[in-house]
């Protein structure tokens, strides 16, 4: 297991070439400590786990590694499906030569749902399609509470949870972010 930057990670989700929109994900509050645990799940991609925290309004640090090779029947239960109600979507920057066109599309795209019976998920479809983005679906997370499948996720994946664990704290301790302010 290579543990790396958290932003190597979302490029290889983003280079996957999988099917943008069968990305599922499940995120909350790490277990112990500052910062946020997410786990990113592909049917043939497979499942990408990231530990982050916001060094400070404007900067995120964090570590990732890729835990398995698809979701697999045992995985599957982890992982929302459509009826969830959080939405998560990776975005690359729009090239300049293209904002003009996406701008008309995403204009359109919305027009059409206004004047149209559509569901919530059918726009935010439209929108990740129109903005080309390379992984979307449904996300569990809950601000309050660490989920159960969360849990589950780190006991499943145990080896790397502690490994991601020790490699975060250590980011976290060579900041001094949890010193707080004097």
């Amino acid at each position: 297991m290579r543990v790396r930057n958290w932003q190597d990670i979302l490029e290889d989700v983003v280079e996957s070439g999988a099917d943008a929109g069968d990305w599922r994900a499940v995120a909350g509050n790490r277990n112990r400590g500052l910062g946020e645990d997410l786990y990113l799940g592909h049917p043939k991609a497979g499942v990408f786990q990231l530990k982050t925290y916001a060094k400070n309004p404007f900067e995120v640090k964090g570590v990732g590694t890729r835990v398995a090779r698809r979701i697999d029947d045992d995985l599957e239960p982890f992982f929302p499906n459509e009826r969830v109600g959080g939405r998560f979507g990776i975005q690359s920057p729009i090239e300049e030569s293209k904002a003009e066109r996406t701008g008309k599309e995403l204009t359109e795209i919305l027009k059409a749902h206004a004047d149209a019976p559509t569901t919530p998920n059918a726009l935010f479809e439209d929108v990740m399609g129109a903005l080309d983005s390379p992984a979307f679906g449904p996300l569990e997370f809950d601000h309050t509470e660490r989920s159960a499948k969360l849990d589950e996720l780190a006991s499943t994946f145990e080896e790397a949870e502690k490994l991601l664990d020790a490699e975060l704290d250590d980011l976290i301790e060579d900041d001094e972010v949890g010193r707080g302010f004097m």
